[in-house]
């Protein structure tokens, strides 16, 4: 249960709840959890499955909220903001999902063979490729050999990636 603590609060406190309401969808998610334990397919997945129930029931609680608004608010933007999140960044399933690419990608390229990883590495990892040059001086390499080098090391790359 600890283990996915901050997991659902973030994704109450994300879609636009306040810590209370937090609280609540995380009671109500483990809730859930408890009652159909016996039933889950895929045990496996119970991260994702709580992330699920975790925004159903956001999203469900910002439309009670929505529906709940005073009859002397006349704000259309009341009701409008309620089923946009707060914060823009990405939710932690997006979040997860980006860093098993990532942790993939990054496991391909450590089982390549010389001179593709050191070169891929050189031309991706840094936010400014460095110029030509400089990866044929640290390479050892000629400059005219590093395209089509990069080319055939992008592809194994992609093969490995599967």
């Amino acid at each position: 249960m600890l283990r996915f603590e901050r997991l659902i609060y973030t994704v109450a406190r994300r879609g636009g709840l306040d810590a209370d309401d937090a609280a609540d969808v995380f009671q109500t998610a483990f809730m859930r959890l408890h009652e159909h334990l016996a039933t889950l397919s895929q045990p496996e997945r119970v991260q994702a499955w709580l992330v699920t129930t975790a925004r159903r029931e956001t999203l469900r609680r910002l439309r009670e909220r929505r529906r709940s608004v005073p009859l002397g608010d006349s704000s259309s933007e009341a009701g409008a903001a309620a089923d946009e999140p707060v914060d823009p960044e990405p939710l932690p399933e997006q979040l997860l999902e980006e860093l098993q690419l990532r942790h993939r990608a990054r496991t391909a390229l450590d089982s390549m063979a010389e001179p593709c990883r050191s070169l891929l590495t050189l031309l991706y990892a840094a936010e400014e490729a460095p110029p030509y040059a400089d990866i044929a001086a640290r390479l050892g390499m000629p400059i005219g050999s590093i395209g089509p080098t990069r080319s055939r090391c992008l592809g194994k790359l992609r093969e490995a990636l599967g």
